[in-house]
């Protein structure tokens, strides 16, 4: 194990580190989005979409993001729709994601009393008016594990975009292997910048899951 390599290697690792951050960052927030519009439609069961949010879930759920990838890469350009490995990378973490967020969020949402949704229509609300006040609020706390556990997924699998060539951190510590064969010092960095990533989204988001679950956000 030699320290002078790790040193040496630590600029190259800070900034896979940082793009690493980014495109989890930016899938895990529009993974979201989708999962909560996907799980709404359910909910509300509206016609022709809700049938069509199922077969997506279920596409997105049962293949693997390493294939999903290869067809935006590889497959994509041949019918002349060429994007960025980035791009890429992005998309398929979000049609993956969005379809785990989805049956997350529908889980939460299902637990929302029947009783509640009636009270809200006796009360004149709409679709609209219901999933706003209703049953967001009430079903976005019952998904928070969920929702913790799928972050906490994306998060790792944004080790998959090595296949791709994105240089976040696995392909940087497979490179360098690649180059100069010191295994160990790569790869013990390698541990170390998922650790720093993911221990504290982990302990912030069981914090949170237990704020929201005992309702103490004003305390």
């Amino acid at each position: 194990m030699s320290w002078q390599i790790i040193n040496q290697s630590l600029p190259i690792f800070a900034k896979a580190f940082q793009l690493t951050i980014w495109l989890s960052a930016v899938g895990i927030i529009f993974s979201i989005v989708v999962g909560v519009f996907c799980s709404l439609i359910q909910y509300f069961k509206v016609p022709i979409l809700s049938q069509l949010i199922t077969a997506y879930v279920e596409l997105a759920r049962n293949t693997p993001l390493l294939i999903q990838l290869f067809f935006l890469y590889y497959a994509f350009p041949v019918i002349g729709l060429k994007m960025s490995a980035q791009t890429c990378g992005i998309i398929g973490l979000v049609f993956l994601g969005g379809a785990y967020m989805a049956e997350g969020f529908t889980g939460g949402f299902a637990g929302v009393s029947a009783t509640q949704i009636d009270d809200g229509k006796a009360l004149g609300m709409n679709n609209m008016q219901l999933a706003r006040y209703v049953v967001f609020p009430q079903g976005f706390a019952l998904s928070m594990p969920a929702l913790t556990a799928n972050i906490i997924f994306l998060i790792k699998e944004t080790s998959i975009f090595s296949v791709i060539a994105i240089p976040e951190l696995t392909n940087t510590a497979l490179d360098l292997i690649g180059m100069y064969y010191r295994t160990n010092e790569y790869l013990l960095i390698l541990v170390i910048a998922y650790a720093i990533i993911l221990i504290p989204i982990i302990l912030l988001l069981n914090y949170l899951e237990r704020k929201v679950r005992y309702g103490t956000f004003g305390d």
